[in-house]
């Protein structure tokens, strides 16, 4: 599964909103994600004076200003499932948890600075619906108290690795992290949820068993705000999406030659032929006798060395693979 997250990319704007719809949808994604925030449920006044690591304001203030009202957010969803995408939202507080209940939302995403907030995650597990959820910034220990709780409840849910920085460097995205999720949780399916700027630590998940991969969405890069420098433009989800059908398609199998090989084989592979002529009992040697393509109607390069110093049954002129009837029995 393939996240792209508009977030609060469109800035408050639900014309802005759905043109990003739109440009997921030709990339070919079946789902979008957007941030529910009620921002005076969500935060006290102290927020005012807190200013993320991407932004010179306040998380106060991006939040109220990029906070889509109910009944913008409700057209969101309507016009996202006219296209026959689903509608996926994380709700930042039990307000916006109670706000995407009653639009009737098919599943829920929980951030990673929710992920420890077990009051909310317990308030939105009571809805009995799928949840993703993202651990950024919390241990193993503190994901198990979040999955105790989802399995209380009994709802189906999915964890995602996250590194909480925005970009993201490569040396911070940590698959090892992802990795050690699987064996602790390893009946859940794991996924990342990335930051960096390109889709590199997505396809390498992918190739490491991630089940989902999420990336903040954009329709173009020449827009504002905190998150678009680690989003992904309509080019790039496309290739994402494309990468997700091809890699899992690439993962397990075993190390032998497969039944379509053989077409290559015969061409490929290489079999004992004669480099000058041998008479009658003479024995091969290195100077008569070497490997050459085809591998087909004579003996196998492999059995070259073996056949060394044995002697030729018949009269073999240059330039003939070895068959073991030219060779004198022992």
């Amino acid at each position: 599964m393939v996240i792209p997250e508009i977030g609060i990319n469109h800035e408050g704007s639900l014309e802005v909103a759905k043109l990003m719809v739109d440009a997921a949808h030709r990339a070919g994604a079946k789902l979008i994600k957007h941030q529910t925030h009620i921002v005076d449920d969500e935060m006290s006044h102290a927020a005012k004076s807190v200013i993320p690591g991407n932004s010179d304001v306040s998380i106060y203030e991006i939040m109220k200003r990029c906070a889509l009202s109910e009944e913008d957010e409700k057209e969101l969803k309507r016009y996202t499932e006219s296209l026959g995408m689903l509608f996926l939202s994380t709700p930042f507080s039990r307000a916006a948890a109670e706000r995407l209940e009653r639009f009737g939302v098919q599943a829920y995403k929980i951030g990673s600075g929710e992920l420890n907030n077990y009051p909310l995650v317990e308030y939105v597990a009571q809805f009995h619906k799928p949840m993703i959820v993202s651990t950024g910034m919390n241990d193993i220990k503190s994901i198990a108290k979040a999955v105790n709780i989802l399995e209380k409840h009994g709802v189906a849910y999915a964890l995602m690795h996250t590194t909480n920085l925005y970009p993201t460097r490569p040396e911070w995205v940590r698959l090892g992290a992802m990795q050690e999720m699987m064996r602790e949780f390893p009946d859940t399916p794991i996924g990342l949820s990335d930051h960096t700027l390109n889709n590199n630590a997505c396809i390498a998940a992918m190739a490491l068993g991630a089940c989902l991969v999420e990336r903040h969405f954009t329709d173009k890069m020449e827009r504002t705000g905190p998150d678009i420098v680690c989003s992904m433009d309509e080019q790039r989800l496309r290739e994402l999406v494309a990468a997700a059908d091809e890699i899992p398609l690439m993962l397990n199998g075993e190390k032998k030659a497969i039944r379509e090989e053989k077409v290559t084989e015969d061409f490929a592979f290489a079999s004992v032929v004669t480099i000058e002529p041998v008479k009658a009992g003479e024995p091969f040697t290195r100077e008569n006798l070497w490997v050459k393509r085809p591998g087909v109607g004579g003996i196998l390069a492999e059995e070259y060395e073996s056949i060394l110093g044995r002697r030729a049954a018949c009269d073999i002129e240059r330039d003939i693979q070895l068959q073991y009837s030219m060779i004198k029995a022992e």
